[in-house]
């Protein structure tokens, strides 16, 4: 298949960019192809020409989504410190959240599911934090299972940019929020000689 025209790029993105809106911001089910291609000035025939109708438009969306939070989490570079990686990815999925907040409440708001025991894609945004949990476990700061521990990190993540996105926490309270709570998760999971010299440091934290 060759690549789309111009216009059809055009098209694409701003077919795109008018769901990611509306299935953020509206009940799902008064998402449909009609309002769309309203919202974006251009035909019904556009989206099931482009994506093959609505299950197809709401896929380029979520893969827009995933594509855009593996990006920023895996461009996180390792340091010799694997519990200040950790950190590392979890200010980097804020930052991507709160800097994409239409598309993090489309990933996280139905269109995206999270299967525990399913298979980890390439690109798939959890990727970098399981290699990031496997090499501190690896190397004894941490102790546990890597997925009860990435469980773990990714919903205290996702808690506090939700309460964040909604407007429950100013931009200070959610900075100390978002610090203090990553930081105690992460010290939770450590192993007891780590998790004593880090209560030591506690207070330069």
């Amino acid at each position: 298949m060759g690549r789309p025209k111009t216009n059809d790029h055009a098209v694409q993105e701003r077919l795109v960019a008018c769901a990611t809106e509306m299935l953020a911001t509206r009940p799902r089910e008064s998402v449909t192809v009609r309002a769309v291609a309203a919202a974006a000035e251009t035909s019904t025939t556009a989206v099931y020409s482009l994506f093959g109708g609505k299950d197809g438009l709401i896929g380029a969306v979520r893969d827009r989504a995933v594509a855009g939070l593996f990006q920023e989490v895996s461009a996180v570079p390792a340091s010799a410190d694997p519990l200040a990686d950790l950190y590392a990815l979890a200010v980097a999925y804020r930052r991507w959240g709160c800097g994409h907040s239409h598309l993090y409440t489309v990933l996280f708001g139905g269109v995206q599911s999270f299967d525990p025991s399913g298979e980890v894609g390439v690109n798939d945004p959890i990727r970098p934090l399981l290699a990031a949990i496997d090499r501190a476990v690896a190397e004894s700061v941490l102790a546990g299972e890597a997925t009860s521990i990435a469980l773990s990190i990714w919903a205290a993540m996702h808690g506090l940019v939700t309460l964040e996105l909604a407007g429950a926490l100013d931009a200070a309270t959610a900075e100390a929020a978002f610090r203090s709570t990553m930081h105690a998760v992460l010290r939770g999971w450590t192993t007891p000689e780590v998790f004593s010299s880090l209560r030591r440091a506690e207070p330069a934290l």
